[in-house]
This record gives structure tokens, C-alpha cells and sequence, in this order.
């Protein structure tokens, strides 16, 4: 996702995002070089070198980082950036499943009774016109079984996958 623009609020001590006619926010206790009272944030800016997907942020001391859009849409809960990373996500285990079976992928298209150029379509990790059925389907053919775990988020948020 493109960013249209960016600014920094000190007040409220967090960065301000436009993209697709959205605004969003990025606190800056989520930074990793963190400003402070005596190295306040001098500049912010669009980064083009990074395809307009993240934004620089430089420190009145000239340390700098970016801020890739993934961690300002993560923060914001948005549900087509997790939708987006849960089928990629999905689309690996799928591809890794496929060559643990020893399964053709000719075969596994006919079982799916679709073609080869449609089961690589299913495969490709950054294809998004794709639905959890295929996958699930897919991951039966490998012969896996997949769980779904719901749990508390605060019993979560410390640990790392």
C-alpha cells in the first residue's frame, strides 16, 4: 500500500499517515530510534527510494530510521493487511506441504479438478484472488490438517511465531 503523505505530531507524540483515502496513525513508542525532549524529530518524509511503501523519519541528532507501511497497518488492526499475511502464510505451509506429499503438481490439479496454471495461481505467495477453501483443500490432497487456534490476545502479545 502506497503512502500519500506523512507528518509527525509531538503532541500526541505520533506520526500521521495518508493512504488510499485513509488516515492513519504510528505512535512513536513503536519506533526503534525513538526520539526524546532533547532529540526531537526534525523531518519526515515519503520515502520514494522505498517505493512509497514506508517513510523516513530523521532525528534533530541525524539518526534516522523508516517505517515500513506493514508495521503502521499492523498497528492500526487493519483486516486486509492480516487477511493478506494469513492466506500468505497459508500459501507457504501450502507450498512446503506439497513437497513433503512427493505429489506431482499435475496430479494434485486434477484431484483438485482445476489446470496446472490455476494450482500455480493458488501457489503464488503474492496472489490475493484466492479463498481459504482452495487452500484448505490443497492442504487435504498433502495430507496435513490444519488447526485453528483463537486465543486471548493479551495472552499472545509476548510471544513470537
Amino acid at each position: 500500500m502506497k503512502i500519500d503523505s506523512v507528518a509527525f505530531n509531538n503532541h500526541k507524540s505520533e506520526f500521521e499517515i495518508a493512504s488510499a483515502g485513509r488516515q492513519l496513525v504510528f505512535p512513536y513508542v513503536r519506533l526503534r530510534v525513538r526520539p526524546s525532549a532533547s532529540d526531537s524529530i526534525s523531518e519526515v518524509f515519503v520515502d520514494e527510494e522505498l517505493g512509497r511503501e514506508a517513510f523516513t523519519y530523521r532525528l534533530e541528532s541525524g539518526a534516522e530510521d523508516s517505517v515500513h507501511m506493514d508495521a503502521v497497518l499492523e498497528f492500526n488492526m487493519d483486516p486486509d493487511y492480516f487477511n493478506d499475511l494469513i492466506m500468505y502464510k497459508l500459501t507457504v505451509e501450502a507450498m512446503k506441504a506439497i513437497q513433503q506429499s512427493g505429489l506431482g503438481k499435475r496430479q494434485i490439479a486434477r484431484q483438485m479438478g482445476t489446470s496446472p496454471s490455476q494450482l500455480y495461481r493458488l501457489l503464488d505467495t503474492t496472489n490475493r484472488n484466492k479463498s481459504l477453501g482452495q487452500l484448505l483443500f490443497l492442504f487435504h490432497l498433502a495430507n496435513k490438517n490444519v488447526e485453528l487456534l483463537v486465543s486471548d490476545k493479551r495472552a499472545t502479545d509476548t510471544e513470537c511465531s
